[in-house]
């Protein structure tokens, strides 16, 4: 299966490069950032072994389409996107936390309401609520910014104004742009059939000092998606929800006893596996979106993005 996993590419002014759990990151002469959506496949922290044909690419389009639909309410740092993989944006100093949403009580934040905790990240929540119950109103519940190998912790509002994280008057922003970002996917997903259930954001500072939206936007991986047809009969009846997410990832680890914790061993994923979870991704696209999907050539992914990239920096 021709994917891409690592890339270790030479551009012209580049000044370093950035590894994330499925980006990698070029900084070219202190002014641009080249970022790179590899097919690696990351749940509960850990990059898994094999990537998953296309992924790449269906979370580069799925956020710069989100981009450009949002950019009118909350200003992000893309300049333009030379390939079906790679965004092109200004270089920002990201905030060191990660802005999670919540409408509704379900994945990490079900698990630790099922486990008893009645508060997440300094936000109460009622008594009696159901897993996938919608939430009086959305909550904001942010992480601690990880290095990979290391887990996303909840941390409060509070938590992160006393320690300096994150100046207020800079905090309040991030709070502001979040509620319409949500609210603005929350519109988008309705018009698909979709419900937006949770989802992540991640903002930086651009050398100006502007708040700006980096990173992803409503993918698959930063966000899970219910289908709106048949979730309040579900609901009431006690069954799982349809969802569009990698949540079905998640799963399958879960029930071949792994969750990131330390001392369990990553179970094997075969390509028939793979190519099922590569399906799903390409059925996340055409439904989040609305469009066909449409595979690029990956006879030769690596030589594609390195001449669709050195096209553009050469311009």
């Amino acid at each position: 299966m021709n994917t891409i996993t690592t890339t270790d590419y030479q551009f012209p002014n580049q000044k370093s490069v950035y590894r994330g759990k499925v980006r990698e990151v070029y900084n070219i002469n202190d002014e641009l950032l080249v970022m790179v959506a590899t097919d690696r496949l990351s749940a509960f922290d850990v990059v898994l072994p094999k990537g998953i044909p296309y992924k790449g690419q269906i979370l580069n389009q799925i956020a710069t389409k989100f981009m450009q639909l949002t950019e009118d309410i909350v200003p992000n740092w893309l300049i333009a996107t030379p390939d079906p993989n790679v965004a092109v944006g200004h270089l920002c100093e990201p905030f060191k936390v990660e802005m999670v949403i919540r409408g509704y009580l379900a994945g990490h934040a079900w698990r630790e309401y099922a486990a008893g905790k009645r508060t997440l990240c300094g936000v109460a929540l009622a008594e009696g609520l159901k897993e996938n119950d919608k939430l009086p109103e959305p909550i904001i519940t942010p992480t601690t910014k990880a290095d990979n190998g290391s887990h996303d912790e909840d941390i409060s509002r509070e938590a992160i104004l006393s320690n300096g994280i994150v100046l207020e008057e800079d905090y309040l922003v991030l709070e502001k742009y979040t509620r319409a970002l949500y609210q603005r996917g929350t519109e988008i997903a309705a018009s698909r059939g979709l419900i937006l259930v949770d989802t992540k954001y991640e903002f930086g500072k651009t050398k100006d000092g502007k708040i700006v939206l980096i990173d992803e936007i409503h993918t698959p991986d930063s966000s899970r998606y219910f289908y709106a047809d048949g979730y309040q009969e579900r609901q009431e009846n006690g069954e799982e929800q349809k969802q569009l997410s990698k949540e079905f990832v998640r799963r399958w680890l879960i029930e071949n006893g792994f969750q990131g914790k330390e001392g369990q061993t990553i179970p094997n994923m075969t390509d028939e596996y793979i190519g099922t979870v590569s399906e799903r991704y390409i059925e996340l696209f055409e439904n989040i979106i609305g469009d066909e999907f449409i595979k690029a050539d990956i006879s030769d992914i690596h030589k594609r993005i390195e001449n669709n990239v050195l096209q553009f920096l050469n311009k």
